[in-house]
């Protein structure tokens, strides 16, 4: 359910070689995105991210492997960053439901093991 759909490459640029990627469209989970290579220039931002709402363990597990392995690197409360310092937050869908839970007492609970979690754990919130 993800592919890259198309991809431009630089002309003639001062800084940039003649045919290197200048951007990517790609979809993920169908969804559509563009990435720009501006350079060094621009840099990666907590600032913007992708989510990711999960329906079961099994998808958490594979997409956080996928991206922290090669080089990502593991953050709190379900945040990570792949090999390219793009932010991911991978969440269980029913996370919202459980931290914003009208017994405030199993909310705070919930929201006690998120805090406590790197890759969130379903079983465990």
């Amino acid at each position: 359910n993800s592919k890259i759909t198309n991809t431009t490459y630089y002309r003639d640029h001062p800084i940039k070689p003649k045919g290197s990627v200048l951007t990517v469209e790609f979809e993920l989970n169908r969804r559509p995105f563009l990435a720009l290579n501006g350079g060094p220039f621009f840099k990666h931002s907590e600032a913007a991210s992708i989510q990711v709402q999960c329906d079961t363990q099994e998808e958490i597990d594979q997409l956080w492997d996928a991206i922290t392995n090669n080089g990502g690197e593991e953050s709190e409360c379900g945040w990570c960053k792949d090999r390219f310092g793009v932010s991911w937050q991978i969440t269980p869908r029913v996370l919202a439901s459980k931290i914003y839970n009208a017994d405030n007492s199993a909310a705070d609970k919930a929201w006690a093991a998120m805090m406590s979690m790197r890759k969130i754990i379903i079983a465990d919130l």
